[in-house]
């Protein structure tokens, strides 16, 4: 881009063409010129915006969970509504959609940015880790409400769920699979819990 052109919001730019060329070449592909390439920006309108690349990684991804506490209050609101099995569904396929599963294997590649997030307070697998507690909220409100077994431990029923759901979505060439194969996972494991 030209100087002196005015760039509307450019680090939003950034993040939106992070998000493009993570689901085109996945996170191998995900370089600083390849996102400043996209958005059609210099390279310098990136390091001008963000101290290095992995803190625009950091900042990408600090976005997927902000996103997903809004999402979590969402289906905490839920709580006592519809069904356990179509309110567990439709959150898993929410977190689980193209870009949120690029980000996970984004997360999962690159050391420095699980560092960094882990600096701000993320567990485990950033973004997973946030997921497995929105979801665990969510179960032990559905269970104070006696809509799951009393005894049902939601500490390692929302881990469970999140990882029997990452092995539907995960790969990539298949595309992501439909409502029922999700709703199938989820059913067998709150089986116990119903």
């Amino acid at each position: 881009m030209p100087t002196g052109v005015a760039i509307r919001d450019p680090r939003q730019q950034l993040f939106e063409a992070a998000e493009r060329v993570l689901l085109r070449t996945g996170p191998t592909g995900l370089t600083s010129r390849a996102v400043t390439e996209e958005a059609g920006v210099a390279k310098g309108v990136l390091h001008r915006h963000f101290t290095d690349f992995d803190g625009f990684l950091t900042e990408l991804v600090r976005g997927r969970i902000d996103r997903l506490a809004l999402r979590g209050s969402a289906l905490l609101a839920a709580a006592g509504t519809g069904t356990v099995a179509d309110n567990l569904t439709a959150a898993l396929i929410d977190v689980f959609d193209p870009v949120g599963v690029a980000v996970v294997g984004l997360v999962i590649a690159r050391d420095e940015l699980r560092t960094r997030l882990r600096a701000l307070g993320s567990t485990g697998i950033p973004l997973m880790g946030e997921a497995a507690g929105v979801l665990a909220g969510y179960l032990a409100a559905e269970r104070d409400l006696g809509r799951i077994a009393g005894d049902a431990d939601v500490d390692v029923l929302a881990p469970t769920l999140l990882g029997a759901a990452h092995l539907l979505f995960a790969d990539r060439e298949a595309g992501a699979p439909d409502g029922g194969a999700v709703r199938k996972v989820v059913t067998t494991v709150v089986a116990g819990a119903a």
